[in-house]
């Protein structure tokens, strides 16, 4: 019997390590599905709610700031173009030792719809570095490129 109960013990202890392992993991799965999900929404202010005031951007055209990319996001919304839809896949997470920092990099399948109403659709690569500060993760730097074109030989 009290091999049995250490046993149980031993095994309970395993899987309760697994979920402390695997809870922030899924903690910014979440929050990634979120993000993105305020993005497909185009809702400004929830999409860039989960943003630090000090984000740092580096998109195809450049490297950015929050008061700029609000700027050129909401030029763009007001044009009447938007987001359709968005589809995460091949998401990674990784974590810093201290367990306060998350890096999180997948493909993002967007459809966007433009001011004329013609619809495109194009994977992008993303990489959100997110902090956890006393209000929670926040994304403090975020990496997004255009998924290279294969080449035809």
């Amino acid at each position: 019997m009290f091999k049995a109960t250490l046993f149980s013990l031993v095994l309970l202890s395993f899987a309760l390590a697994g979920e402390s392992i695997a809870g922030p993991k899924a903690d910014i799965r979440q929050l990634e599905e979120q993000f993105n999900a305020a993005y497909a929404a185009n809702d400004f202010d929830k999409y860039f709610g989960y943003y630090s005031d000090d984000a740092i951007f580096w998109f195809p055209e450049g490297r950015t700031d929050v008061p700029r990319y609000k700027k050129m996001w909401s030029d763009y919304l007001k044009t009447g173009a938007g987001i359709k839809a968005a589809t995460l896949s091949d998401m990674h997470i990784r974590f810093s030792p201290h367990g306060d920092v998350a890096i999180a990099s997948y493909v993002l399948r967007l459809t966007t719809q433009e001011a004329d109403k013609k619809e495109h659709t194009e994977d992008h690569q993303e990489s959100d570095v997110w902090f956890k500060t006393g209000g929670g993760w926040k994304i403090a730097h975020v990496h997004y490129s255009d998924v290279p074109v294969p080449t035809k030989h």
